[in-house]
């Protein structure tokens, strides 16, 4: 029989299952599971019996590879991965170098009405990504515009940001606008944590606020930088709202525009669930993939530094 202290020790030592029970069965039911059938399912497809009537007709068999030789050699996935990287050759730099600049912004000593100007760049962040595509989709129609009101007026060239060149520049201002201020945040809350004493030394030594930037504070929120990275591949590479959202107002956006849209189309226009989870997958080994490299380079760096 276990004496009461037994029973106290064995109770403090389940404690933390205990507290991580609920999250790990939610993290089980909703995101492993789905994950786990997503796959099952692309090595599946149907199989069709004479002319597919009648009970028993068409039924799922095993496909094997089947379904990712069909995503990794059908050209609208092809092209849309394409669009997805010139895309994110824009998004991200920009996104991230506004943020960067934003943060040493607010980290000055100089600056004013400082709470003010925080809530006011991370306040479109706020705003779902369906809402701010559909407010940019009506800015960019020259017919309800109030820019183009506006050029009209001046006389000036009147571009047409929804076809061609332009339209990569369009939705890459959406998801600038938007995520802008989420990493500002980071990058701010990373700034804020570095000691008063650092800077305190720079001036000592003679730093302009320039080099104190520059040498001291960018290469010190190095890992938020990082972090923010890993954050804005994902979410390019999963690019879905933008495109999807803009596609009412224009022709040059199909529904392969994206290799999320062709997901989407496949599985809920097209019907076919298969391949629609095969091409699911290859976007989630993509992400995995770069992801891990990307984190990979960047602690072989910290650790060569670390080193000298």
């Amino acid at each position: 029989m276990t004496s009461p202290a037994s029973r106290r020790s064995y109770g403090v030592k389940g404690a933390p299952y205990a507290f991580l029970l609920p999250a790990t069965i939610l993290f089980a039911l909703f995101f492993a599971l789905p994950i786990g059938y997503a796959v099952w399912l692309s090595f599946r497809k149907v199989h069709v019996s004479g002319l597919g009537l009648g009970a028993g007709a068409r039924s799922e068999v095993w496909a094997g590879l089947e379904n990712y030789k069909d995503a990794l050699t059908d050209n609208e996935f092809y092209d849309g991965a394409l669009r997805v990287l010139g895309y994110g050759c824009i998004v991200v730099p920009v996104m991230l170098g506004l943020a960067l600049l934003f943060a040493l912004m607010l980290d000055s000593e100089r600056v004013r009405l400082a709470p003010f100007t925080r809530l006011a760049i991370f306040l479109p962040y706020a705003i779902p990504g369906v809402v701010a595509a559909l407010l940019w989709g009506f800015l960019y129609l020259p017919d309800v515009s109030p820019f183009y009101y506006v050029l009209a007026k001046l006389h000036l060239p009147q571009p047409n940001l929804l076809d061609g060149g332009p339209l990569y520049l369009a939705l890459s201002n959406i998801a600038v606008w938007g995520g802008t201020g989420f990493n500002m945040i980071v990058i701010y809350t990373s700034l804020r944590a570095i000691p008063a004493e650092v800077y305190e030394a720079a001036k000592l030594d003679g730093a302009t606020p320039l080099q104190t930037a520059l040498k001291i504070k960018i290469p010190m929120v190095a890992p938020s930088l990082v972090l923010t990275f890993f954050f804005s591949i994902i979410a390019t590479l999963q690019v879905f709202n933008e495109p999807m959202t803009i596609k009412p107002f224009t022709n040059s956006v199909n529904l392969s525009w994206s290799p999320l849209m062709k997901v989407y189309q496949d599985a809920f226009r097209r019907g076919d669930i298969y391949s629609a989870a095969a091409e699911a997958t290859l976007i989630a080994i993509a992400t995995l993939a770069l992801s891990f490299g990307f984190l990979r380079a960047a602690n072989r760096r910290n650790k060569q530094e670390a080193a000298q």
